[in-house]
């Protein structure tokens, strides 16, 4: 079964030459943050990092591969989990607060991005050994998502997507699409060792990252109790602070999110990685570097 996986794998990269220094692999740990429905200053919602809540900030961390295709240009595919979270009761907009909604959505992303270099110092201290090199990047690139909103209830942490607390006609998807796009650094010091850092902004597709996004449901027309005490927990903030806005406010029809606008969420990682010398699977690996040959005598043969 190994063999095999790694056959297909030779197979798919077989046009990429094994040249030295083009691969390095490993991974981070970082902090995350979201845009959407819940928490924000005292203002309307406001597009970008504007309205941000820092006391919302949580963890994320990562494992990838990258393989440098131009001097200027390098593919990585990456693997993150990270979770992103937010509460009406840390928002001063009194509307947000007297909503009292919360939730924590632990989100699972594979993605894959281009790294452009718009500058490096591919021989950092001018030792003419080419041993340290500094380089910042732009990226961009396609990420699929599993997402599973949930907030507590009785004491437990449960997922809100099952309960269609805005009576949607079926549930939201918990599988998404996001494009991640941001910029980065990286450090390469004795030619084998990379420290990055990088800040990427993912855009997505979906309203209900935190399960709130159109307007309040008739409870007759949610599913179970369970669904309808969720829907709306507007009695409880008001029961805590009268100074809150009234639960009338919030009566069915009335607004619960912003369906204009969808969801965002930032990951922010440093991470280390290991340069990959070119030769290394055929040190390592001798019959898949006897099979990369094989492969591409035959490819030769066809050209002719």
């Amino acid at each position: 079964m190994t063999r095999s996986v790694l056959l297909v794998l030779l197979m798919f990269f077989g046009t990429f030459s094994f040249a030295q220094f083009r691969w390095d692999a490993g991974g981070g740990i970082g902090m995350s943050n979201y845009l959407g429905e819940m928490g924000g200053k005292e203002q309307i919602r406001r597009d970008f990092v504007a309205d941000l809540k820092i006391r919302q900030t949580r963890w994320v961390i990562s494992g990838f591969g990258r393989y440098k295709v131009h001097p200027s240009i390098s593919i990585k595919g990456a693997l993150s989990y990270g979770r992103i979270e937010g509460a009406d009761s840390l928002s001063t907009n009194p509307g947000r607060a007297g909503r009292n909604l919360h939730f924590r959505n632990d989100l699972l992303e594979l993605a894959f991005t281009g790294e452009f270099y718009f500058y490096q110092i591919t021989d950092l201290g001018q030792s003419y050994r080419f041993n340290k090199d500094l380089r910042a990047y732009a990226f961009v690139g396609l990420a699929g998502l599993y997402q599973n909103p949930k907030a507590q209830y009785n004491g437990d942490w449960i997922s809100l997507q099952p309960l269609r607390t805005e009576a949607q006609d079926k549930p939201y998807s918990r599988f998404q699409v996001s494009i991640p796009t941001g910029i980065g650094i990286s450090y390469t010091y004795h030619r084998y060792h990379r420290i990055s850092w990088d800040l990427g902004w993912r855009t997505t597709f979906t309203d209900y990252l935190d399960d709130v996004s159109t307007t309040y449901a008739d409870p007759s027309d949610l599913p179970n109790p369970t669904s309808i005490a969720m829907a709306n927990q507007s009695l409880k903030a008001y029961m805590d602070d009268p100074s809150l806005p009234h639960p009338n406010n919030y009566e069915p029809g009335n607004k619960r999110g912003d369906p204009t606008h969808n969801d965002s969420y930032i990951f922010s990682t440093i991470s280390y990685s290991y340069v990959i010398k070119g030769n290394w699977v055929k040190r390592r690996y001798p019959w898949i570097w006897s099979l990369y040959r094989k492969y591409h005598k035959r490819k030769d043969r066809k050209k002719f």
